[in-house]
């Protein structure tokens, strides 16, 4: 179980911004809740030094690494080669003291390093023990991801540390097993470890990967260009060996007479998180986040009040930050409180929070981006012209410049003010596919 020293966890902070005037009648409350979580230890020397950083300094972790082995890595032989070099990259990432595990994965799942049920803990003997195991990854079968999570989850559960990562690459679809058995796999992973999820090349599933991470509150990316995987891999691999508490729960309290409507974080991307909810006691709910370093991340929380007189107001909610444990709850001090207040000043009760308007279009942008490209992708032209059209208007107002740099790779944009966008004849599969992967990425609003 974590130790939970003051040296060792990030202190975490949480601001609460919001109009919370209503007008007479009013029941609809919305506020950007932004979490903060700062200065947790010496983990920088760990990601520039990690050899030199000693087991007692970073929190106890274990990471399993899944790589895809099934007969379309041989395609082009270069994938299989860059694979095993990315994944020998992550693993001289690795501080020593971390428990590791490689995996590969077909339509069955082999332990590939240490071997025998159980992770090995790096240091400069078994990290080159791993990389010469790597060589012998060959590639030849099937896809049934859904086992690859699951020997990962039981490797990973072996060891008692207070991180717990997963790190999965794939080049196919999930062709070997039912969506079914990957959903069942993903539900009995769920809590017990993070995992990012990329996708190499072209041939596989965005909304597989995606969901995988987004099950298992991780990051989705393509890496279109396999030689780009090291690159990649090392850069995950510094930011798991950069977490410092995980299992970290939103906790929402409302008074009686008010209702949850949604809760979704909406940076660093949009996560919909509202059927997440456990329940924890009277009036209150735990919404998982994952594991922190030092970071922060924006949530959009919506509230339904009872209705009131001008001149009342009331506590809608209260936001906390917990870790639920079998032995009771850690609480992690910081809290914000979202506020109704009725008033019949209509300037007051119409205004629009700025972060809530910005992250509100930050929300429609991922779901036009998705609606747009499913059209494409279903041959209605007209449909996601206009979906797609709406999307560039959002990313340009709100200055979202990546994706609006992504979105003029599907259509040509002749007036971004407007929306009005021509659909590309031709489009490149793999600007397609990041468009999509990424689709949920916001920009934070400019404080």
């Amino acid at each position: 179980m974590a130790n939970f020293s003051k040296s060792n966890v990030p202190q975490f902070s949480v601001d609460v911004y919001q109009n919370e005037y209503l007008p007479e009648g009013g029941r609809e409350v919305n506020a950007i809740v932004t979490v903060t979580a700062t200065g947790g230890g010496t983990i920088g020397n760990a990601i520039t030094a990690p050899h030199l950083y000693s087991p007692g300094q970073g929190p106890s972790a274990a990471v399993a690494i899944m790589v895809d082995c099934s007969g379309s890595m041989d395609y082009p032989p270069t994938k299989m080669r860059n694979a095993r070099d990315a994944t020998a990259a992550a693993i001289d990432t690795l501080r020593d003291g971390v428990h590791f595990a490689v995996v590969g994965g077909t339509h069955a799942a082999k332990e590939v390093y240490p071997g025998g049920g159980r992770l090995a803990v790096a240091d400069a003997t078994t990290r080159n023990q791993a990389k010469q195991a790597l060589r012998r990854l060959s590639a030849g079968g099937g896809t049934a991801i859904g086992t690859w999570l699951r020997l990962a989850d039981r490797l990973l559960s072996s060891a008692d540390v207070s991180i717990r990562h997963g790190i999965l690459l794939t080049d196919g679809r999930n062709e070997h097993e039912s969506p079914s058995d990957l959903k069942a796999a993903l539900d009995a992973c769920a809590g017990h470890f993070t995992c990012d999820a990329r996708g190499v090349g072209t041939d596989w599933e965005v909304k597989e990967v995606t969901g995988i991470a987004s099950a298992l509150l991780g990051t989705a990316d393509i890496v279109a260009d396999p030689a780009a995987l090291a690159a990649d891999f090392t850069q995950m691999m510094e930011t798991v060996m950069g977490k410092e508490v995980a299992d970290v729960s939103l906790r929402l309290w409302t008074p009686v007479g008010t209702e949850i409507k949604f809760v979704k974080q909406v940076a660093p991307t949009v996560e919909e998180l509202t059927d997440r909810r456990v329940d924890a006691g009277p009036r209150a709910g735990d919404y998982p986040t994952g594991s922190w370093g030092d970071e922060s991340r924006d949530y959009h929380v919506c509230v339904q009040v009872p209705p009131a007189g001008i001149g009342q107001e009331m506590l809608a909610a209260r936001v906390s930050l917990v870790i639920p444990q079998s032995e009771g709850t850690h609480n992690l001090g910081a809290q914000g409180l979202v506020r109704a207040v009725w008033t019949d000043d209509m300037a007051a009760s119409t205004s629009l929070n700025a972060q809530v308007a910005h992250y509100t279009g930050q929300a429609e942008l991922a779901q036009a981006i998705q609606q747009g490209l499913d059209l494409r992708k279903a041959g209605d032209f007209d449909g996601a012209t206009a979906k797609l059209g709406r999307a560039v208007q959002l990313a340009s107002a709100s200055g979202n410049a990546d994706t609006a740099k992504l979105l003029s790779k599907v259509v040509d944009v002749v007036d971004a003010a407007t929306g009005t966008v021509r659909l590309k004849a031709k489009v490149a599969e793999a600007d397609e596919m990041t468009l999509e992967t990424r689709s949920t990425k916001t920009v934070r609003v400019k404080k």
